[in-house]
């Protein structure tokens, strides 16, 4: 039996990515597409979760592979309560919140408890890594200027982290001996300040805050924004949709295709290229934020996601931010990859096995 084959597990709003490796080599990878009818059975997220087994498991059969190969499963991390990056054995505590939605409900919370299912009858463990709820925030980054209002880390901590990793691993470096800006381009975008292998300071992706990128508003005007929540001509959740989901491009243009917005600008449309270098300006300007924590001492600027591919956005942030630092591509994101060493790390010693509690 060639038990050495690591099952990771990322559950999207409608998909599922999986990636099977054997140890550190990607053997084959799979987006399993979920139809809007198919989802529409479902009232929760959680209701998925046998649904998204079935097509899991159908999808390793159809492959060949015997599960009772597998050493491990790890899936992508859910809302948690805040905790220290690293590798994570699934346990109860996890599951407990993870079910119960205590800390909010997203498609990601599924990856732990798929992962715990799929490992508990072939009785191996279960793995999460870095989730985006990650909180190394030193203190002073917490404090908003409102007491009540504490600044929360809620970001792309698997790609960031995992980015850090590699090019440490590139330059014969360690990722706990660098001083690192990672900015991720994506729907969302974060940029975090990693100081010697922890983030203490970076952008809540989730609710918006920080430059604004294709489907989020970022940090906007707060006197305004008062403004717009009392005129009565918006419900609450109206709002929120604003700056999470409508707001960024997608409130200028009705669309988070980035490419499509770049053709536009190309083919002579003003606010389309003005737009665009006003998100990169504030991308910039966050990155460059990020010198402060790091005592101006940058040994790299990275940027990565999906957004990274385009020349067009990266050549605008770098003439920006070179004066920082040099300036890294690592484009896309490699999430399926980055659960898989998180599991290696922990099998070989390198890390510790953390515990969620």
């Amino acid at each position: 039996m060639d038990k050495t084959f690591i099952l990771t597990i990322n559950p999207g709003s409608t998909s599922t990515k999986i990636g099977l490796f054997k140890l550190d080599k990607l053997i084959w990878e799979e987006t399993i597409r979920h139809s809007t009818e198919e989802l529409s059975i479902f009232s929760t997220i959680l209701e998925q979760l046998d649904f998204r087994k079935r097509a899991i498991l159908s999808s390793l059969d159809n492959n060949n592979f015997q599960l009772n190969n597998l050493i491990a499963v790890c899936g992508r991390g859910g809302l948690l309560k805040p905790i220290s990056g690293g590798t994570y054995e699934v346990n109860d505590a996890m599951l407990v919140d993870l079910k119960s939605c205590k800390y909010g409900a997203h498609a990601s919370n599924l990856g732990a408890i798929l992962a715990f299912d799929i490992a508990s009858e072939l009785n191996i463990k279960s793995f999460i890594v870095d989730p985006v709820v990650v909180d190394e925030l030193a203190e002073v980054a917490t404090y908003s200027g409102i007491p009540s209002i504490k600044r929360k880390s809620i970001f792309h901590a698997l790609n960031q982290k995992a980015v850090a990793r590699k090019y440490a691993n590139e330059t014969n470096t360690i990722y706990e001996n660098l001083n690192l800006i990672v900015a991720h381009l994506g729907g969302g975008i974060t940029v975090g300040a990693h100081k010697l292998g922890k983030v203490v300071d970076v952008n809540n992706g989730l609710d918006g805050e920080g430059p604004f990128s294709p489907e989020r508003a970022g940090t906007i005007p707060a006197g305004d924004l008062v403004e717009l929540c009392f005129s009565n001509d918006y419900t609450k959740d109206e709002i929120k949709k604003m700056l999470t989901g409508n707001g960024g491009l997608v409130a200028y243009f009705n669309s988070n295709n980035t490419q499509v917005i770049e053709d536009l600008s190309t083919k002579g449309n003003d606010v389309a290229l003005v737009v665009l270098q006003a998100m990169c300006y504030q991308i910039s300007k966050s990155i460059a934020s990020c010198a402060v924590p790091l005592s101006g001492k940058v040994d790299a600027i990275i940027l990565t996601g999906g957004i990274s591919h385009s020349k067009f956005i990266t050549s605008e942030i770098i003439k920006h931010v070179d004066w920082i630092s040099t300036v890294k591509i690592y484009p896309g994101e490699e999430e399926l990859e980055s659960l898989a060493q998180g599991v290696i790390r922990v099998l070989n010693g390198v890390e510790t096995i953390k515990t969620y509690s």
